[in-house]
């Protein structure tokens, strides 16, 4: 039984510009929450919903293992929203996501203290991060693929990077609200109160968010799937399906996934702990070094993604993972000299590491499942990694630097989590320029199925 499918030339790029903003927008949404979660968990949660843990870094680490809990719910999120996304859309998941990821941050900004409620606080605390972390668990996977694969081949890592720059957006965003309440306020109030405001911010940015992606249509390549799904009972999508005809692919993925994580957290999460407990930095002017980081961030992702498809994924992402490596070798000194031009540069080249890795991300996964079962794949690998990576840096490397007093082992730790990232990217295979259809149509000649399309 063949499907029959409107035939729309893969180089069209007809109202692509709208489909990355309708996905780069949720993305800013959802990670300017998910970053202003890690920077209050640095700098006021300890104390605030944890102040009989100890030391400062006890209290600390018992508010990265709640920023954790994001992490955990988030492989859920991804199986949840990858089955649907796999068999509804990527459209219906993302409007679901930026409104429960909105809801849970604007809450967090109303919850009272230790002092207030006692352990009920905490335990609120844990109940809203989880739905961040599973609301942002379905976030990505549809997001990248709505612009992979609406993308021509020949650019699909340059325009499927600009979700991934939408994450230092968030970021910027966040730090700046965060830096304008600690100037605007005195120490105590930011951390009584002034800390508030920006989770309550993110409530007008989500309505702005939600209205834009009622606006964005699906992928032809994913309608011809889906039809494709409804007219062959034989034909099998969502999350077992790709665990049992893919596991090399998600195995893959979460090999990519492991060092971009670990050392992304280090350098935006762990570097504030450093810098604020050994050195006693100010505030201020951390978040000021974010602020700049970020800002570069932002700009060098859609070039690495550009640079993806001139001389491949791989090359690029192995450069990535071998300079990642050195990072905290000369990062940690680079902070103990306490120069605010220094740390600026530290942080900034870090991330510029980062980027090498990350902006290629949503091209090469997308490029290791087919179709329909492409979001469930993706989300899996992305977020799976989750738990043993990101949610974990934080809380280790904190521990590591509390047990030793030194950034070397951190140094250690994360050169090991890149040995293993570029394992993985050696043992994969390059696919720069391949065809989502192809993809498509080698999946179903593997697996005794119909091709989607018609007219070839």
């Amino acid at each position: 039984m063949s499907v029959s499918r409107q035939v729309r030339p893969e180089t069209e790029t007809s109202g692509l510009k709208k489909i990355v903003a309708a996905s780069m927008v949720g993305t800013v949404v959802e990670w300017y929450e998910f970053f202003l979660y890690a920077t209050a968990a640095s700098l006021v949660f300890g104390s605030y919903f944890f102040p009989n843990a100890g030391t400062e870094l006890d209290g600390i680490i018992a508010a990265f293992l709640t920023y954790a809990v994001g992490f955990i719910a988030r492989p859920l999120g991804g199986i949840v929203f990858g089955q649907i996304g796999d068999k509804l859309g990527r459209k219906h998941t993302l409007q679901i996501t930026i409104i429960l990821v909105g809801v849970a941050t604007f809450l967090m900004g109303c919850l009272p203290g230790f002092a207030a409620i006692g352990y009920w606080a905490p335990a609120l605390l844990v109940l809203l991060r989880f739905v961040q972390g599973f609301a942002v668990g379905g976030e990505w996977g549809g997001a990248v693929l709505l612009v992979a694969e609406h993308s021509p081949s020949t650019s699909r890592g340059f325009w499927s990077s600009w979700p991934q720059a939408a994450v230092p957006i968030g970021n910027l965003l966040a730090t700046l609200v965060l830096l304008g309440m600690s100037w605007i306020l005195p120490s105590d109030q930011f951390l009584g109160w002034g800390w508030r405001v920006a989770f309550w911010v993110s409530a007008i940015v989500v309505i702005i968010g939600y209205y834009i992606r009622t606006h964005v249509s699906e992928a032809p390549i994913f309608l011809e799937a889906r039809a494709q799904v409804e007219a062959e009972k034989a034909v099998s999508y969502g999350v077992l399906e790709v665990v049992r005809k893919y596991p090399k692919g998600i195995l893959g993925a979460m090999g990519l996934r492991f060092a971009e994580n670990i050392l992304y957290y280090i350098i935006v999460s762990f570097s504030i702990v450093y810098l604020k407990t050994v050195h006693d930095y100010d505030t201020s002017q951390l978040l000021l070094a974010l602020l700049v980081a970020h800002a570069i961030h932002f700009l060098v992702i859609p070039q690495v993604g550009r640079l993806s498809d001139a001389v491949g994924r791989k090359p690029v992402y192995l450069a990535g993972a071998v300079l990642g490596a050195s990072w905290t070798f000369f990062a940690f000194p680079m902070f103990d000299t306490e120069n605010p031009v220094v740390i600026i540069a530290a942080v900034t080249i870090g991330l510029c590491f980062h980027a090498l890795m990350y902006a290629g991300q949503p091209a090469i996964m997308a490029e290791m499942f087919p179709t329909r079962m492409r979001y469930s794949g993706v989300s899996l690998g992305y977020q799976v990694t989750s738990i043993i990576a990101g949610s974990l840096a934080p809380i280790i490397a904190t521990a590591l630097l509390q047990q030793y007093g030194s950034g070397f082992p951190v140094a250690i730790y994360v050169a090991l989590a890149c040995a293993v990232t570029a394992v993985a990217v050696i043992t994969l295979k390059e696919t720069r320029g391949v065809s989502l259809h192809d993809i498509d149509d080698d999946d179903a000649r593997r697996h005794g199925l119909t091709t989607a399309r018609v007219g070839r």
